[in-house]
């Protein structure tokens, strides 16, 4: 994250009380490094906090974020503060609390989800900004006893234009009523 906001010629600090933490960033780390815990009110003062646009509270610790978070927004007044989760059952807390945050638990799970029930897809061209693949779904872990174009649409945001049946023969273009499976 540092390095993706140091390569783009941000004003980058990074806090951390693992000085040897420092080496994964790298020579060409544009920003600066404060060794000391993120939530310590002098080491965000030295890191420019009053100055700051955006904090993200990234350690990988739940309760160290939230405590970061809560100094720089209340304390500090940082204009946009981004905690990261591990632990999704915490996802209520942060959301009543009104945090920015990110969980990478949910992100990941939801990917695989998706990627299971697209089923494994073959990029076939791109036109302008749009994709063309091939996919085939799989249906195994389907509760419905159908799924139609639209839901699917509407779920992965994707245009469907062409659908292959088991049988091999293809449908005509699918409207948004059109089954793609039927048990």
């Amino acid at each position: 994250l540092a390095m993706l906001f140091s390569e783009s010629d941000n004003n980058v600090v990074v806090i951390d009380n693992n000085p040897k933490a420092f080496n994964s960033l790298g020579r060409s780390f544009g920003g600066q490094t404060i060794v000391g815990v993120g939530f310590d009110e002098e080491i965000l003062l030295e890191a420019g906090v009053e100055e700051c646009d955006v904090l993200a509270a990234v350690t990988d610790r739940d309760n160290s974020n939230l405590m970061i978070a809560e100094v720089a927004r209340k304390l500090f007044g940082v204009p946009h503060v981004l905690a990261r989760l591990y632990n999704p059952d915490r996802e209520t807390t942060y959301m009543q609390l009104g945090l920015d945050y990110v969980c990478g638990t949910t992100l990941v799970a939801e990917e695989i989800y998706s990627k299971i029930m697209a089923g494994h897809g073959n990029h076939v061209d791109t036109f302008g900004e749009y994709e063309v693949l091939r996919f085939s779904l799989d249906l195994s872990s389907i509760d419905n006893d159908s799924i139609r174009v639209a839901d699917l649409e509407r779920d992965h945001e994707i245009a469907i234009v062409a659908f292959e049946r088991k049988d091999r023969s293809l449908s005509s273009i699918p409207t948004k009523d059109s089954i793609l499976y039927h048990e």
